[in-house]
């Protein structure tokens, strides 16, 4: 038995040694010595491999992307046919839809309407959209100016909408065609950007040969806003002045400032200009003063002041109109253009009198179109025969 449990004992030794000092190789001999333990290593392990794939990752999309230009560098231009070379000159199609996105003007809803028996054209001016912003804010002052190519003295306007581009104006205008006219008449809708110091800039037009229209029935579209025709009517001129009411003491003050771009009246290509300013009360003459005459100019510069005396209850029922004049010594002093302001106004004319009310006690500045003596009479619808008890101050 002690013979056995001996030979057990030599037997069981060599064993154990085995497996207490024996390691698997020279790496495991290497990472005893390391003061760390194992699950730490083993992180370590992971993260330098997650970072030697994204190396590789990075390596092979650069090598990709620089092969891809050495492609197109060894094309043939010479080699490739016409249509396939005027493809690869050609701008990208985001070039082209930027370009196009400048050259958008907006688009104009209106609608015509013709009446054969009394043949008139109704005209409704309904709203635009997607306007050009002109002012430096991003938005624009827009109004509609609306005539025919047939009869460019008669022109309406709509109201001046401040500060978008989207203005809704549903407003209507009639037109007297006769019937064999219309083929040859053209319905003009131009859309300004109104400013009150300065030229108001055009942001495009609607050009509707009325000959290309079936009058038949009622037509209501869209249009897209075209750059203005360079062929307009003849120019009038343009005249500033202030405005001025005080309704405590019925004060009304008008300031001739100046006036631009005159027609030429004279055989010598000029003219001598003054201005006339009339107060109308209910449709009927009711005072009147003029500025000196200017001269051989143009552009004359004024500088003129007038006080008229209208009462609060009387301002709702009164007209100025301001009217510019050429003088002449040895003929008839001729009207060069017109234009009228009040409650019955339109337009920037409107606007300028709404202002006025509305901002009592400050003097209010703004540049007008001129408009035909005739349209103007026609619209004030005067009572010329009958007189008022009021004497002319």
């Amino acid at each position: 038995m002690a013979v056995a449990a001996r030979k057990g004992r030599t037997t069981a030794s060599p064993h154990a040694s085995i497996t207490t000092t024996a390691w698997p190789g020279f790496l495991d001999s290497w990472l005893i010595r390391i003061p760390l333990p194992k699950w730490a290593l083993i992180s370590v392990a992971v993260a330098v491999a997650i970072l030697l794939v994204l190396f590789l990752i990075c390596i092979i999309r650069c090598c990709c992307g620089k092969k891809k230009p050495k492609k197109k560098e060894r094309i043939n231009v010479c080699g490739i046919s016409n249509s396939t070379t005027a493809s690869l000159v050609q701008p990208e199609m985001e070039d082209l839809e930027r370009g196009v996105e400048q050259m958008r003007r907006g688009k104009l809803q209106y609608s015509l309407e013709y009446n054969f028996r009394t043949q008139e054209l109704k005209v409704g001016v309904k709203q635009a959209v997607d306007l050009k912003a002109m002012d430096s804010g991003g938005t624009s002052d827009p109004y509609v100016i609306v005539y025919l190519t047939s009869d460019m003295k008669k022109r309406y306007e709509t109201k001046v909408y401040r500060k978008t581009l989207n203005p809704i104006f549903n407003e209507s205008f009639t037109f007297q065609v006769p019937q064999a006219e219309v083929p040859e008449s053209t319905l003009v809708m131009q859309i300004y950007d109104f400013n009150r110091f300065a030229k108001h800039d055009i942001i495009g037009e609607v050009r509707l040969p009325l000959a290309s229209v079936n009058l038949q029935h009622v037509i209501e579209q869209w249009s897209e806003l075209a750059a203005a025709s360079k062929v307009e009517e003849e120019q009038l001129g343009e005249i500033c002045f202030s405005l001025r009411y005080v309704p405590s003491t019925g004060k009304l003050t008008v300031l001739i400032l100046e006036a631009r771009k005159l027609k030429r009246m004279d055989s010598h290509g000029l003219s001598d200009p003054f201005v006339k300013v009339h107060l109308i009360l209910n449709r009927k003459k009711w005072k009147k003063k003029k500025t000196s005459v200017k001269k051989n100019t143009l552009s004359p510069y004024f500088n003129e002041l007038f006080v008229f005396e209208v009462p609060f209850s009387q301002i709702q029922n009164v007209d100025v109109v301001i009217s510019v004049w050429d003088h002449d010594k040895v003929t008839k002093n001729e009207p060069i253009g017109k234009l009228f302001l009040g409650c019955r106004a339109t337009g920037n004319q409107l606007r300028h009198w709404s202002d006025m009310l509305s901002n009592t006690r400050r003097p209010l500045a703004q540049w007008h179109i001129l408009q035909p003596p005739d349209v103007v009479d026609k619209a004030l619808g005067l009572k010329s025969h009958l007189k008022l008890r009021l004497a002319s101050r």
